[in-house]
């Protein structure tokens, strides 16, 4: 009997579910030579859109490639959800305009409705990528506001600079929708130069 794309690919996509499919395919690898990929995670501001798909299903060819080459990868997926992208769709929900408007509400609360916004599309997306056959662990995304990540970025910074690996630069900063705000289509221009670790 013949299948439409749709059916089709349910039939594939329950057949891996309930096969264990990913789980076997990791368990199989489990202990050989490792290999890591870091997700430059997506903001979680609503559902996916074609490039983020695009960038997703690239990445699972890169995870399924070495995995089938015998490594152990570390698939972990994770979102960005915190920032100026998600502080913009919060300001526009809330009806802000200016800075102050974000004070008179309270910063604590401004920060709160924040978290809830960024958390809310988190299984929204991961659904998403899974309903495109992207095999990566979406039991255990991290978040970019856990302070687990946040503080393990800080360690990463840390022991680049007491290495001495670390130059100042120093670039300008553009103001974005509200006043007092520092934001450049959604990213500030600061950067840190990192130099090549000695032999």
């Amino acid at each position: 009997m013949d299948a439409s794309p749709k059916e089709m690919e349910e039939r594939v996509t329950e057949f891996w579910r309930a096969s264990k499919i990913y789980e076997k395919a990791k368990r199989n690898r489990s202990g050989a030579k490792k290999w890591f990929w870091l997700d430059g995670p997506p903001y979680a501001t609503g559902s996916i859109h074609v490039g983020t798909a695009m960038n997703k299903v690239l990445k699972d060819f890169y995870i399924r490639f070495y995995r089938m080459y015998g490594f152990d990868v570390w698939d972990q997926p994770g979102y960005d959800t915190h920032g100026v992208p998600i502080e913009n769709k919060v300001e526009k929900l809330l009806g802000f305009k200016t800075k102050s408007d974000i004070e008179r509400y309270g910063v604590e609360s401004f920060v709160r409705e924040c978290r809830r916004f960024a958390t809310e599309f988190v299984d929204v997306m991961g659904k998403q990528f899974q309903n495109l056959g992207v095999w990566m662990d979406w039991e255990h995304p991290y978040m970019t506001l856990d302070n687990s990540y946040i503080e393990g970025t800080w360690f990463t910074f840390k022991r680049a600079f007491e290495r001495g690996l670390l130059d100042a630069a120093f670039e300008h900063w553009r103001h974005g929708q509200s006043e007092g705000g520092v934001r450049s289509r959604g990213r500030g221009q600061g950067r840190a130069r990192i130099r090549q670790a000695p032999a």
